[in-house]
């Protein structure tokens, strides 16, 4: 979806049209959630402090997030995509994977398919969607920011390799701001001269991650679409209007936010080996620290005493504006089959 919850604002406000708006905070701890492409044309982003957006567009009008219609029209957009297939696998409330490979229209063109879904979308909540059709996640993903908003771009089977070799480093998916600084060192600016390392150089220099870059050089990815993805993290956290800088006070938020975690894993039936403790700081730095222990994590006693330690692990310095707990290495969790190999495609691009 294009600018998802701001489209939502100026949708059910028209007052907001064609203006800069930004879902989030407008007070000096606020955060960006979503910014119209208006605002997006004098810099303003999601996550950006609400104060450097203000700074950057002082005409910017901040509206407050209404998550629960954000879900309904999400819920709305779904039933849209499940009328094609039932291999939809969500990534969150404006984007999905859709597999279409074998559709319940039988339709043969993905790029007609893409087509209808968008006009749907667009009939059915008066908001736009751009697509990106290709043979693979990554090429799909990669497709679908090209020609926003309102878009609609395909990179066909007998092209992906080529056009990969093109990228810019900075636009491969899963390649963020310092990795892609630290490939630019070692003269990698595309994707031809990221292709020119062996996998092995790529895991020596970046680690298990090193083989995903191997991969993608080549357009090569084997995932497939999961309609049944499993939760990896289950966690919560609280954002403060003020620095928090006594230990004291540090301790009595972090035990409420164990509570909201406790209730959040006992309604979902889920524990976990790993505890994570993140805290943000007042200059929006941000460190984790996490501790694995060869039992399950269920409780309140054994929660306060993991807690504790990772705490003792976190330099306060001038304060935390945020302090989140997450539990992963869930119950639930079930290992990924080795990918299998791909099926030759028989729909039409």
């Amino acid at each position: 979806m294009d600018a998802f919850f701001a489209s939502v604002e100026q949708r059910d406000n028209p007052s907001l049209k064609g203006k800069p708006v930004a879902v989030g905070g407008s007070s000096e701890r606020g955060v960006v959630a979503a910014a119209s492409y208006e605002a997006r044309q004098f810099g303003v982003k999601s996550a950006m402090p609400s104060k450097i957006a203000a700074r950057k567009c002082p005409r910017l009008i901040f509206v407050s997030p209404r998550f629960d219609a954000y879900k309904e029209v999400s819920l709305q957009i779904r039933e849209i995509f499940y009328e094609y297939t039932d291999l939809v696998e969500p990534l969150s409330l404006d984007e999905a994977y859709l597999d279409v490979t074998s559709n319940k229209k039988g339709m043969k063109s993905a790029t007609r398919i893409a087509l209808a879904i968008k006009e749907k979308i667009k009939t059915t909540t008066q908001l736009t969607a751009s697509a990106g059709i290709a043979m693979n996640k990554f090429l799909a993903k990669t497709a679908s920011d090209v020609m926003k908003p309102d878009g609609l771009f395909l990179i066909p089977p007998d092209q992906a390799e080529a056009y990969v070799e093109k990228m810019p480093i900075e636009k491969f998916f899963g390649i963020g701001k310092v990795t892609a600084e630290k490939m630019h060192k070692m003269g990698i600016s595309n994707g031809l001269d990221l292709k020119k390392y062996s996998e092995t150089d790529l895991i020596n220099r970046f680690g298990k991650s090193g083989a995903y870059y191997y991969r993608i050089a080549r357009a090569i990815d084997d995932r497939e679409v999961n309609p049944d993805r499993i939760r990896k993290s289950l966690g919560a956290e609280n954002t403060f209007e003020h620095d928090l800088t006594s230990m004291e006070d540090i301790r009595d938020v972090l035990l409420k936010i164990k509570e909201i975690l406790l209730r959040r894993m006992f309604s979902s039936q889920t524990k976990g080996k790993t505890l994570t403790l993140k805290a943000k700081y007042g200059d929006f730095k941000q460190v984790t620290r996490s501790k694995t222990v060869d039992y399950w994590i269920e409780n309140d006693e054994q929660i306060n005493g993991l807690f504790e330690e990772l705490l003792s692990l976190v330099p306060i310095e001038n304060g935390f504006r945020l302090l989140g707990l997450s539990i992963s290495n869930l119950n639930h969790e079930i290992q990924e089959d080795e990918p299998r190999k791909a099926m030759q495609l028989t729909l039409e691009f």
